[in-house]
């Protein structure tokens, strides 16, 4: 009778033993699962904050909270043509959640572009996962063009200041003009005319400061939190290369084109083979312009970003530190891309410049 007590209990204990075990593996499988749908959000969430900074928006948001899903800025108007024109505020959508209902019609926002739905917003898709619904003529006013105009205005009210005080002072900079009269002077004696030459290069003094300056600020504004990427867009840069593209074309004289299509002091059959590479090189020039200031900025946005995300996905001493003196590194060196990158494009535009008012030299 003693043995089977004992033997009872020794097989409870061994049973309570193995449920505990299974409880405890249980929880820490629970655990592991919990902690690596933590991790994917984090990582989810470090995603959709990188490409909400390098897209372009129908918002100007400076903060936002995920858990209360409140954001912090102010909504940017809609502006469409679709059967006649209707405006309204981007608010309408609540950040992509709701459809706006105009008039008779119903808008709905899909990836930062408007597309035409029903009442429920419904959308239909091809096999490419690409929406099939009806876009209006969207001629809204984005962040990107909302800070274009703000910067215009600022580069308008510093660049007539700087023009009024040197008639105030007799030619004398002073102040804001002080510092920025050696940039003046670099681009014009080092830039202009060594490339486009002391004949020329007046015609294209202005296109030239508007660009770098232009190029500069926003390259600068890119690396605030403000979540400008106006650079680092791809219709922004290929804008800007499309007008040097025009000034150089429109301006060139006639040995520039003579260049391209009959080369002076080349035998006739190779001008026949030369001719289309030339003509060829005239629309390559512009988009090597166009790529190499987006690939630039569009990179380094999206590594500087990258690298501030580590600190939340490591939560601790070693990782985030390192993730943070990295982040301090990049922002240091992305402040001399800035500069630089202003610098080539505007570079690579008198370069252009010049090859389109050399003349020829009969010598």
């Amino acid at each position: 009778m003693r043995t089977k007590v004992l033997q009872i209990i020794a097989v409870l204990s061994i049973s309570f033993n193995l449920y505990a075990q299974h409880e405890t593996s249980h929880t820490s499988a629970e655990h592991a699962v919990k902690d690596q749908h933590e991790e994917k959000d984090i990582r989810a969430e470090i995603k959709e904050g990188i490409q909400h900074h390098l897209k372009d928006a129908h918002d100007f948001i400076f903060l936002s909270d995920s858990e209360s899903g409140k954001h912090y800025g102010f909504s940017l108007p809609v502006i469409l043509w679709d059967n006649g024109l209707k405006i309204f505020m981007s608010s309408k959508f609540h950040h992509g959640e709701s459809v706006a209902k105009v008039d008779d019609a119903y808008y709905a926002l899909h990836h930062g572009k408007i597309y035409k739905t029903d009442a429920e917003g419904t959308l239909e898709y091809d096999e490419h996962h690409h929406p099939l619904n009806e876009k209006p003529l969207d001629f809204s006013i984005t962040k990107n063009v909302f800070s274009i105009f703000i910067l215009a205005a600022f580069m308008l009210w510093l660049f007539v200041k700087i023009a009024k005080s040197y008639s105030k002072n007799d030619g004398i900079p002073k102040g804001i003009a002080g510092f920025l009269e050696p940039i003046i002077l670099y681009i014009r004696d080092e830039i202009a005319i060594p490339n486009i030459g002391e004949k020329h290069y007046k015609r294209y003094m202005n296109y030239l400061l508007t660009v770098f300056f232009f190029v500069w600020f926003f390259n600068l504004l890119g690396l605030t939190p403000l979540g400008i990427n106006v650079t680092g867009n791809f219709t922004i840069t290929f804008a800007l290369a499309l007008v040097t593209f025009f000034l150089t074309q429109f301006t060139g004289n006639k040995n520039y084109w003579m260049h391209i299509f009959w080369m002076p002091g080349v035998p006739w059959p190779m001008k026949i083979i030369l001719a289309p590479i030339e003509l060829l090189g005239v629309f390559i020039k512009p988009f090597a312009l166009m790529i190499r200031l987006y690939a630039n900025i569009f990179a380094g946005h999206t590594v500087l970003m990258s690298l501030i995300g580590l600190m939340f996905i490591f939560n601790n001493w070693i990782g985030s530190g390192l993730s943070f003196f990295l982040s301090f590194a990049i922002s240091l060196i992305e402040l001399l891309v800035a500069l630089l990158q202003a610098y080539i494009f505007t570079m690579l535009s008198a370069l252009y410049f010049g090859f389109a008012v050399e003349e020829h030299d009969d010598h």
